[in-house]
């Protein structure tokens, strides 16, 4: 097939884009476990016992504590609106009417902040405890009072790769102390669609750049996450990846990383151990 100088250029410059994009990150962990048994399945890179922020992978267990404690009621109610001077560096689509489900889709902060504020922090605190959330630590940034608003986003809440596919295993197989209504609902906003081919996935990315003063941020060495879950032929595996970026990069270090493992999802699979 012969092309044209214009689009040979164009897919050239589409493949350097791609190659930089992922030359840009580096792999921290990803990890794999069987559900049914709570067994490792795979294990990769040197930081999967290592703590460190979820950032908005926290929403899984937000959505389970907003609709556990009824304040969400199904994946379109409540609706709430936008306010000036909520968070609104998510574009346009953080500047909208939102449900439960445009949340989760979005990754809406300031959605997130109802929720946690609704609650309190006594009641998030003892929430993330019983799903041995990681440090479970909602206090935020030291002497800000802020960890309705940020603890989970570089700040005092963290958790590392293990942690996440324990909570997870434990979502999945129902064993976390929320009501019914409340799995169901988070597993059904969490779903991806399209999902990789013969699996239904479930999960939601992270992305948070360290601190480096109060109001500036590392944005060279962001953290990366895509945690959930997938089910194939009656079998569960459930999975968090982390990464970490070398350079600046203009897509959000959470979405390449949820690339990244659909991308790799059919060869991170094949083969495991049963």
């Amino acid at each position: 097939m012969l092309f044209s100088a214009a689009v040979k250029t164009t897919l050239i410059g589409a493949v350097l884009a791609l190659i930089a994009a992922q030359a840009q990150a580096h792999l921290l962990c990803t990890v794999i476990a069987d559900a049914a048994t709570g067994k490792v399945v795979l294990q990769q890179g040197e930081a999967c016992s290592e703590r460190v922020t979820p950032a908005s992978t926290y929403k899984i267990a937000m959505s389970l504590m907003g609709f556990d404690s009824g304040f969400l009621q199904n994946e379109h109610a409540p609706v709430l609106e936008y306010r000036k001077g909520d968070p609104d560096w998510g574009g346009a689509n953080w500047l909208k009417p939102t449900d439960p489900a445009a949340w989760i889709t979005y990754s809406v902060v300031w959605y997130s902040q109802r929720v946690t504020h609704h609650l309190g922090t006594d009641k998030v605190t003892q929430y993330a405890k019983d799903f041995g959330f990681g440090n479970a630590d909602m206090s935020g940034d030291p002497g800000q009072n802020n960890g309705l608003d940020r603890a989970w986003i570089a700040s005092s809440l963290k958790i590392s790769p293990l942690e996440q596919v324990a909570f997870l295993t434990r979502l999945v197989n129902g064993k976390l102390p929320v009501s019914a209504h409340a799995l169901e609902m988070t597993r059904n906003i969490t779903r991806l669609d399209p999902s990789p081919a013969g699996w239904d996935m479930h999960g939601k990315t992270g992305a948070a750049f360290p601190r480096i003063s109060p109001t500036d941020f590392d944005y060279a060495h962001g953290w990366g996450w895509f945690v959930g879950w997938a089910t194939q032929n009656g079998r569960t595996l459930v999975f968090a990846r982390l990464t970490r970026d070398d350079a600046e990069n203009k897509v959000s270090p959470g979405l390449r990383t949820r690339e990244s493992v659909l991308a790799d999802w059919p060869a991170l699979v094949s083969g495991l151990p049963h």
